[in-house]
């Protein structure tokens, strides 16, 4: 399966996700890139599908238009917005070593 399809599937599951949650404020806590060990934006949103949409057509100024990341590779949902910016924190505190591992263990199980 190419990547761009895999990253479709994602982003349906994400949308369907989000209608099925309509009335609760999740949180997404996300990283990006622009290609394999190439540069990592972590961030968080409470609208997945919205967000990604965003980074791949450059609608923002910033980051992660600069370095052109527009590949989703990792998100955690939380039960709150405020629990996924807490996750955001501490995953930025990460060393590099230890976000590629978490990326990387989730592909192999097969979430992305």
């Amino acid at each position: 399966m190419s990547a761009s399809h895999k990253l479709g599937k994602i982003l349906k599951q994400v949308q369907n996700d989000g209608r099925k949650e309509k009335m609760s404020k999740k949180g997404y806590t996300y990283i990006i890139t622009n290609k394999k060990n190439g540069t990592l934006y972590i961030g968080v949103t409470s609208n997945l599908f919205k967000r990604i949409y965003e980074h791949k057509n450059g609608l923002f100024d910033g980051f992660s238009k600069k370095y052109s990341l527009k590949k989703l590779v990792y998100y955690e949902i939380s039960e709150d917005i405020a629990t996924a910016i807490q996750r955001e924190k501490q995953l930025k505190n990460w060393h590099r070593d230890w976000k590629i591992n978490l990326i990387e263990k989730t592909i192999t199980i097969g979430m992305i």
